[in-house]
């Protein structure tokens, strides 16, 4: 293992955090779109993460005497939240149906805020590692002197 390799495992953590904190924000901007561009309410968008750079499953790493230290963390994709559409009688909504009702974003603003403080906590997280890398490699330059 290099030995800048803990940075950017971290640093890819980070990023990749920081862009599921972004994709929460946009969700809880979006809790009340009920018409976007295709004319459909908002559909909640999730992150998918994977492993950056992998090469073995992590089961062929168990069966193996092989390292099992990996190479950080990537967005894999983000999807749609496949889950139905809210559903508000609202008579007096430009974008409701003949019968009075309202198709709202499946976005529950509760679950992103959690969803958000475990983003939070991760990046915190991570952030902690870079910190104690850090002061490992500055207390090696210590022990040089």
């Amino acid at each position: 293992m290099g030995f800048l390799n803990s940075m950017n495992i971290s640093g890819s953590a980070l990023t990749a955090q920081r862009l599921r904190m972004d994709v929460i924000a946009e969700n809880i901007a979006n809790a009340n779109t009920t018409r976007t561009a295709t004319g459909q309410p908002y559909r909640r968008r999730l992150v998918l993460f994977g492993e950056r750079n992998a090469k073995l499953p992590f089961s062929d790493y168990l069966s193996t005497a092989q390292s099992a230290v990996g190479k950080g963390v990537r967005v894999t994709q983000i999807i749609e939240d496949e889950s139905p559409m809210k559903i508000m009688y609202d008579p007096s909504h430009p974008d409701c149906d003949e019968n009075g009702y309202v198709r709202m974003p499946n976005v529950d603003t509760v679950k992103e805020m959690i969803d958000m403080m475990s983003a939070t906590r991760s990046y915190e997280a991570n952030v902690t590692a870079i910190n104690a890398f850090k002061n490992m490699a500055m207390k090696s330059f210590d022990i040089g002197k």
